[in-house]
């Protein structure tokens, strides 16, 4: 099953996509009440509208297929790690630390991109796309999502989509200095799409250790820029959703990003093994174009930069420890 949400003129609309043809929910559910319910329950209200008549895919324009809970986004591809080490630190380099668990940051879901929809990077010298492939968190009768097992975990995973971590690599370098990050360099915008994906639909792909064989490919203005397996992953899905738990909570809606994949799935990684900004980074009108196997394609393009106001820099303060009187 796939599931999405599009607009059709003025009309919104939010349901299955079966064939070439956009079907609606049935009683006007949205795609976040369908996650809630669960995979089970998502198949029965499948099973009523699979014969509607629909819309025509190519008459719509896809949007973002849900609105996002939260954004996690882990970095589980060492050799991704390895590429963007080299650029970074000038040798390629994995902390030993990164091995012990699938480490992840919270980014922003308030500028989630659809299929097709300009980003509107800051003013960067070095902006950057990252491909990945991404869980959608759904609904388990009995569970609320709190400190799950690996073998508890997959249950959760409702569906797959795809996404572009869009990245200003050069202010992305200065906030990570601060040791906290990133921020600005990440938060601008992230691109989902073009529909989820439910799970049971790409359980074939899964190798003996649960990791999903499917092929991951980015181009940019037709010309490829890198491809990987996404079972190169240093853990299977229902590890991350499981370390996301834990101490926590994962709900339905959620998305889980599974970190940039390796062999160029973004122009970082190649810049620290080219030792140069070679390919370059994006600039405005270039498409970037991801597909994975099992999911489909997803196409970004590049909009202009927005130069937004300046904060001051911080104030020298003399650090009084009492008010003077």
């Amino acid at each position: 099953m796939r599931l999405a949400r599009w607009a059709d003129g003025a009309d919104l609309g939010e349901g299955f996509v079966i064939e070439d043809r956009v079907v609606p929910f049935p009683n006007g559910l949205r795609v976040a009440q369908v996650l809630e319910q669960g995979l089970s329950a998502a198949r029965r209200l499948f099973e009523r509208v699979a014969g509607d008549d629909g819309v025509p895919l190519d008459r719509v324009r896809l949007l973002a297929p849900l609105v996002p809970a939260s954004i996690r986004d882990f970095v589980a591809f060492e050799e991704h790690v390895e590429g963007v080490s080299a650029g970074v630190e000038g040798t390629s380099h994995v902390a030993p630390e990164w091995y012990e668990a699938p480490t992840f940051y919270f980014t922003n879901p308030h500028t989630v991109l659809g299929p097709g929809e300009a980003v509107a990077p800051p003013v960067t010298q070095r902006l950057d796309f990252e491909l990945e492939l991404a869980v959608v968190i759904g609904g388990v009768e009995g569970s609320d999502g709190r400190n799950l097992d690996p073998a508890s975990a997959g249950a959760h995973i409702f569906g797959y989509t795809i996404m572009n971590d869009w990245s200003a690599r050069d202010l992305q370098a200065r906030e990570m200095k601060v040791r906290l990050g990133p921020a600005k360099g990440k938060d601008f915008g992230m691109s989902l799409g073009p529909w989820i994906v439910t799970a049971d639909e790409l359980a074939p792909f899964e190798d003996d250790e649960g990791f999903l064989d499917v092929r991951a490919e980015v181009r940019v203005n037709d010309e490829l820029i890198g491809f990987d397996l996404v079972s190169n992953a240093g853990w299977p899905f229902p590890e991350f959703v499981a370390y996301a738990s834990r101490n926590s909570r994962v709900v339905p809606g959620d998305v889980l990003g599974s970190g940039t994949v390796g062999n160029g799935g973004c122009l970082g990684e190649l810049w620290g093994r080219n030792g140069a900004l070679a390919p370059p980074p994006l600039a405005p009108g270039d498409v970037v174009r991801m597909s994975i196997e099992g999911i489909g394609e997803l196409v970004s393009t590049v909009g202009a930069t927005v130069d937004a106001p300046g904060v001051p820099r911080a104030r020298p303060r003399p650090r009084h420890r009492t008010r003077g009187l």
